[in-house]
């Protein structure tokens, strides 16, 4: 027997509909291409939006086109993610940092009609454009008198005129909302296609999960890029919830977000490790931390223990979270229940660098080589399989990859490697291609890594594989010296010696001015081991 409930369907437009109604005076704050600094209200920017989708319409867009995005966080940018999907079509953002070939394939497979592009990164459009679909109009966020020269649309003028309300149109909830391409892989980028139903659920999920951030009068600053997975969703759970949120534009430098983050009073800030490094040293440098800070959301890739500990020894939170651009992304939070508050801060941090438990709406399992379920016990280890209401049934036009990414249950493999301990604690332990087999044991970089980042002279490592002619494959440790000095090798393989049989230790370790990473910040295991390919190790 079916219920008699009303069925309405979810949209990504009434989230900003009853921010602008419930939550009037939450502020965005961006900073600009221009120089300055802008700010706005929830209220105010619901009348953009809807001038920039009438503007939208006048241009031609419809249903289901995908138009583009490439640009920094800032309102602008923020605007596009509500009229694009609230006229139907699908906003679809690109990473700057991809190289001309993926950028190029991506721009052609999702057959953009439309792209936004902030100034800064016009130069990249007048390089690739002749390659991409013919006919794509380009549109330069900002106004007349900052206008590039070339064949561009001003996105000021798209609004000017516009009607300040918009009837939003209904269909239904699945319908395709937003696309983002995942550069992790290898072979050409992977599209993931958002629902309105998905993007929605995944905001009601991630506000029920982040309280203390999420939440009227609590001031947010998203360091991850709109371009990356939606900004991990912040542009829908913040207004949904009633948190400002505070865009950083182009500077992500530690001292350009310590400024900023005094001058705004931000309480939480979310984004990769690779970041806070950065603001670690700006906070070293200051001898507190910016006024208001309490709270730090770390994803994107594994959070060193030596990272927590320093936050949450400064008064900051630390909660450790993971996903994938196929899970819209946020799977687990790692936020401590309150009656784990009072453990000792070793026991605490050790819980904390676990990615926590999963969100509502989001199931995982552990399974052996042969698809096998291994028991959650903390103990089993095995790839990690996922499934949900806000997770990818299938890659945008790509048969040949949906065909590796599913089991015969219909769960998405990761291609983590994790255990779940019986409190439901997620603890990744490797990506499966970055584990090492020496001589038919597996060995963890990963656990590696948290070692020795732990060093005090240690500002960033990475550990990969090395071809070995006798054990198939052995760890090289890189190591990335702080400021303070070089560490030595001595002090490293004694560090290590602590924790690994010996059989787990590095054969070797090099030093380097830097690690390479990829376009969404984590370090590219891929790019060091070519790199590192002909390494001799030590007999």
């Amino acid at each position: 027997m079916l219920g008699s409930m009303m069925m309405r369907p979810l949209k990504i437009a009434d989230i900003l509909t009853f921010a602008a109604e419930v939550h009037p005076t939450a502020e965005i704050v961006s900073v600009r291409t221009e120089g300055d600094v802008h700010r706005t209200t929830y209220a105010e920017t619901a009348k953009r939006v809807a001038q920039l989708a009438h503007g939208l319409e006048k241009q031609g867009a419809k249903m289901g086109d995908r138009i583009a995005t490439l640009a920094w966080n800032g309102y602008r940018h923020f605007e596009l993610y509500y009229a694009i999907s609230g006229i139907g079509a699908v906003c679809h953002t690109i990473n700057p940092r991809l190289s001309a070939e993926q950028m190029t394939y991506i721009v052609t497979h999702a057959n953009d009609t439309m792209l936004f592009v902030d100034t800064t990164f016009v130069p990249i459009v007048d390089g690739l454009r002749s390659q991409w679909p013919e006919g794509l109009k380009v549109v330069v966020m900002t106004d007349r008198a900052h206008m590039p020269e070339g064949d561009y649309l001003c996105y000021e003028e798209l609004l000017e005129g516009q009607p300040e309300t918009h009837d939003w149109p209904d269909f239904p909830e699945e319908t395709a909302a937003g696309l983002c391409y995942t550069s992790g892989t290898t072979g050409n980028p992977k599209g993931t296609l958002y629902t309105h139903r998905s993007t929605v659920l995944h905001a009601m999920m991630v506000g029920l999960s982040l309280p203390a951030a999420l939440q009227p009068g609590k001031r947010i600053l998203p360091v991850v890029p709109l371009f990356h997975v939606n900004a991990w969703g912040l542009p829908y759970s913040a207004p949904l919830t009633g948190a400002s949120l505070i865009f950083p534009g182009a500077a992500l430098d530690g001292p350009s977000l310590f400024k900023l983050m005094e001058q705004e009073r931000v309480f939480s800030a979310w984004g990769v490790p690779t970041v806070w490094l950065g603001l670690q040293g700006e906070i070293e440098a200051q001898g507190r931390v910016p006024e208001g800070f309490g709270d730090v959301v770390i994803g994107g890739s594994a959070a060193p223990a030596s990272m927590i500990t320093y936050f949450e020894s400064h008064g900051v939170n630390v909660c450790h979270a993971w996903g994938m651009t196929e899970m819209s992304p946020v799977g687990t939070q790692g936020n401590l229940p309150d009656h784990l508050d009072d453990l000792p801060v070793d026991e605490r941090v050790a819980i904390k660098s676990k990615q926590g438990r999963r969100v509502f709406g989001v199931e995982l399992k552990i399974v052996d080589e042969d698809g096998n379920r291994l028991p959650h016990d903390g103990v089993a280890a095995g790839e990690l399989y996922v499934r949900g209401n806000t997770i990818t049934s299938g890659y945008f036009q790509n048969d040949d990859a949906n065909a590796e990414a599913f089991d015969n249950e219909g769960w998405f493999g990761t291609g983590d490697v994790a255990t779940i301990d019986r409190h439901g604690y997620l603890n990744i332990t490797d990506r499966a291609k970055d584990l090492i087999k020496s001589g038919g044991e597996w060995i963890s970089s990963l656990d590696l890594e948290n070692t020795v980042m732990a060093h005090p002279k240690v500002a960033n490592c990475a550990v990969i594989a090395v071809p070995h002619e006798k054990w198939d494959e052995r760890p090289l440790l890189v190591v990335v010296p702080s400021p303070e000095g070089r560490p030595e090798v001595a002090e490293l393989m004694a560090l290590l010696e602590e924790h690994f049989a010996k059989w787990q230790l590095p054969d070797d370790v090099v030093f380097a001015d830097a690690l390479p990473l990829t376009a969404t910040g984590k370090v590219s295991k891929l790019t060091l081991r070519k790199t590192y390919a002909d390494h001799r190790l030590p007999d």
